[in-house]
C-alpha cells in the first residue's frame, strides 16, 4: 500500500528522519518528559533540517514535496517523539496561511526563513470564552491611520513559546465577513506569551496562551484582505490542521505496536514469549490491522489533496479514523503491559498520554462525524480543498 503512494523520493526522505529521529530526538526524550516544558534549542535544530517548508515551493526555498511528504516527515518524528511531531505540523500550519492568502511581497519576505528554519510560525484562532467556535472570537483589530490595534487573548497556540511569527484572526467587524488575519512579530510591543502551563503529555512541544493588549501592527501584516479571516482559519484548520494531526497520530500509532511486539517477544510467559498467548495475539492483530487501515486513510486523503483533487471528507475521515485507532491501540497496548507500562521506563504510557492531546484540535471526533454525516446527507458546504486545489497542488515528485 505505501509503494502505491510513495515514490523513491519519499522513501529516502523516511530514511533521512528516521535516522535523524532516532540519533538527534530520542537521546533527549528523557530530559523532555522530565522538564515538562518546550525544547527550545531542539525545536531550533529540526527547523533547519528545511522539513518545516515541505509544502513550501521550490520557488520560496522550500521542499516542495507536497502533502505526502510532509505526512511522511511528522509520521517520522511523532514516532519517537509526538512533541516534536507536532512541533513540525504546527509550523508548517503556520506557514499555509503565508502561502494561501500572503501577498507577494509577504511570501517573499517570510517562505524563504521559514523553509530556512529560521522563522518558526504559528496560528492562533482558539479563544478562552469560544473555544472551536470560530465566529464567537471576541479579540479585536481597530484600524488606526497606517496601523492596526490588537486586542483580547489566544489559547492553544502551537509552538507559542518558540513562534517567531503569529498568524491571529481577529474581528475586525459583525459577522462571518468581519473576521482578519494578520502576521505579528513575536518581539511586538503590546504582545505577550503567557507562561507555559504543564501538560499531561507532549513535552518538549508548547500550546499556550498569547495576550495582545493595544498592539500596533502595521497594515501591510494583514493577511488578504479586511473579512478573509474566517477563510484563513477553516481552510488551515481542515486542509492543514487535519492532515498534519493525523500524522502526528499516525507516528505514535507505528510506536505503539512496535513497543508491544518488542515487549511481547522478551516477556516470557508459560515458559513462551508472551506473543504465544492466544489473547495477546489477537490484541496484536487488531493492532496491526488498526495501522494498516490508518495509514491507507492518511495516505489516500493527503495523495487526493495534492493531486488538486476534492477531499474534505477524506481528510476529516483520516483524522477520525487515525486518532480512534492510535487510542485504541494504545489502551490495548496498555493491558499488554499490564503493569509494566505505568512506569516510565516504557514508553508505552507516553504514547497513550501523547496520543490525547491529538483528539481536540482541528475537530473532535464526534465534529468530523457531524461533516461526514452531512456528507452522507449531501448537506455539506463547501469544498476548500477544491477552492484551494491550484495552491494546494504539489510539485512534481520522483
Amino acid at each position: 500500500m505505501d509503494g502505491y503512494f510513495t515514490s523513491r523520493l519519499h522513501h529516502e526522505l523516511r530514511s533521512t528522519v528516521r535516522e535523524f529521529a532516532e540519533s538527534e530526538v530520542r537521546p533527549l526524550i528523557p530530559a523532555m518528559e522530565s522538564a515538562r516544558s518546550v525544547h527550545h534549542e531542539l525545536s531550533r535544530r529540526i527547523a533547519r533540517q528545511g522539513w518545516l517548508g515541505a509544502t513550501i515551493g521550490r520557488a520560496y526555498g522550500g521542499m516542495g514535496v507536497g502533502h505526502l511528504g510532509k505526512t511522511i516527515i511528522i509520521e517520522e518524528l511523532s514516532r519517537v517523539s509526538a512533541a516534536m511531531g507536532a512541533m513540525v505540523q504546527a509550523s508548517q500550519l503556520g506557514a499555509a496561511k503565508i502561502v494561501h492568502f500572503g501577498s507577494e511581497e509577504q511570501r517573499k519576505t517570510w517562505l524563504p526563513a521559514v523553509a530556512a528554519g529560521e522563522c518558526l510560525p504559528t496560528i492562533a484562532v482558539t479563544e478562552p470564552e469560544s473555544g472551536g467556535h470560530v465566529l464567537g472570537m471576541a479579540a479585536t483589530a481597530v484600524r488606526d491611520g497606517g496601523d492596526y490595534v490588537l486586542n483580547g487573548r489566544k489559547v492553544y497556540v502551537g509552538n507559542s513559546h518558540v513562534g517567531d511569527l503569529h498568524g491571529v484572526v481577529v474581528r475586525t467587524g459583525p459577522g462571518s465577513r468581519g473576521l482578519t488575519a494578520f502576521l505579528v512579530e513575536a518581539g511586538r510591543p503590546g504582545l505577550r506569551v503567557a507562561e507555559q502551563r504543564e501538560a499531561m503529555g507532549l513535552h518538549g512541544f508548547s500550546f499556550g496562551e498569547l495576550a495582545f493588549e493595544d498592539c500596533r501592527v502595521p497594515a501591510g501584516n494583514r493577511l488578504g484582505e479586511e473579512g478573509d479571516g474566517l477563510a484563513v482559519a477553516y481552510s488551515s484548520s481542515v486542509l492543514y490542521g487535519r492532515a498534519n494531526l493525523t500524522a502526528v497520530s499516525l507516528g505514535i500509532h507505528q510506536a505503539v505496536l512496535e513497543e508491544t511486539t518488542g515487549f511481547c517477544a522478551e516477556r516470557v510467559r508459560y515458559g513462551k514469549p508472551l506473543h504465544e498467548l492466544p489473547s495477546v495475539r489477537l490484541k496484536l492483530g487488531r493492532m496491526q490491522s488498526r495501522l494498516m487501515t490508518s495509514r491507507l486513510a492518511a495516505y489516500h486523503a493527503v495523495h487526493l489533496l495534492d493531486a488538486g483533487l476534492p477531499c474534505d471528507a477524506e481528510l476529516m475521515n483520516a483524522k477520525l479514523v487515525n486518532v480512534e485507532s492510535a487510542l485504541d491501540s494504545a489502551r490495548d497496548a496498555m493491558e499488554i503491559h499490564a503493569a509494566a507500562g505505568l512506569f516510565t521506563d516504557r514508553p508505552v504510557e507516553r504514547h497513550l498520554r501523547d496520543a490525547h492531546h491529538i483528539f481536540a484540535p482541528a475537530g473532535t471526533s464526534d465534529v468530523q462525524l457531524l461533516r461526514l454525516g452531512e456528507v452522507a446527507l449531501g448537506t455539506a458546504k463547501g469544498q476548500w480543498s477544491q477552492r484551494l486545489s491550484e495552491l494546494v497542488r504539489a510539485e512534481p515528485v520522483l
